[in-house]
């Protein structure tokens, strides 16, 4: 059955269905071999070749069953479907879900925790967005004793590849005459986020572990194994997103009348 590009990226856990319409507009996807650039395309994944980026998501549409794993990524392990340097992979791990499923953000290739994956392209972007606010929570090993006014940059939010992060929450969980470790928690995911913040402030990341992703904490899942995640603790993040939705639509209107009333007493010129 045809249905649109957009959707189908969707499904197949590569972007979420806004971010796939860029894709599309963008030229990086392929229907048999031709490049789609109109939105409102459609295909058929029985019968249709389709690729984003030149990778073939026909394998993840196989099985539209959608699937929502939870596991603890060890140390040397990427989080990706595929490497061209033959790294150990999160999917390798999955066994019988090694085709249909995509890692959910990223742990470092040198960090370990929890991690989901799933099939799933709305629950997807709705664990990574910023927007939802989903916190994930890590615990950090880092060189020598960061001082109070260093820690409270990072609460603050310091610039990390041109871009401010947003304020994260920090909490000294033990220190050593030669390091540190912090509680961290964080509500968005950059590449190698919590290690450039530590970096930037002059004390590396020597350990990385995440604990908790939202409500999930899992200390019964050792370094390799995953686990399925319940129907009820799926919609719980959905519960989660739809009442953070509805808080920010509260707010908007409430911010668009200050700004009424800011604009309104301002002085003429």
């Amino acid at each position: 059955m045809q249905e649109r590009l957009q959707k189908l990226i969707a499904a197949a856990g590569v972007a979420s269905r806004r971010k796939a319409e860029e894709l599309i507009v963008a030229g990086a996807v392929t229907v048999n071999g031709e490049v789609i650039t109109e939105l409102g395309a459609k295909a058929d994944p029985e019968v249709d070749h389709i690729k984003v980026g030149g990778k073939l998501i026909n394998q993840q549409l196989g099985s539209r069953q959608k699937i929502y794993l939870l596991l603890n990524k060890p140390v040397g392990c990427l989080s990706s479907t595929s490497d061209p340097q033959r790294r150990p992979l999160v999917v390798d791990l999955v066994e019988k879900y090694r085709h249909k499923v995509n890692p959910v953000g990223r742990l470092d290739f040198n960090s370990e925790g929890l991690l989901l994956l799933t099939n799933d392209g709305e629950f997807h972007h709705l664990i990574t967005g910023a927007a939802s606010k989903v916190p994930k929570r890590y615990l950090v090993k880092v060189k020598g004793q960061p001082s109070e006014d260093k820690i409270a940059r990072l609460r603050r939010g310091v610039v990390i590849d041109g871009h401010r992060s947003v304020p994260a929450e920090l909490r000294l969980i033990e220190e050593s005459s030669t390091n540190a470790w912090f509680e961290v928690v964080l509500y968005e995911g950059r590449n190698q986020q919590i290690r450039k913040m530590f970096d930037v402030i002059g004390h590396s990341v020597i350990k990385l572990r995440r604990t908790a992703i939202g409500f999930l904490r899992d200390a019964q899942l050792r370094p390799g194994e995953y686990r399925e995640l319940s129907q009820e603790e799926v919609k719980r993040f959905f519960r989660m997103a739809a009442r953070g939705q509805k808080r920010r639509e509260k707010a908007q209107p409430a911010g668009e009348e200050k700004q009424r009333m800011k604009t309104a007493t301002r002085k003429p010129s």
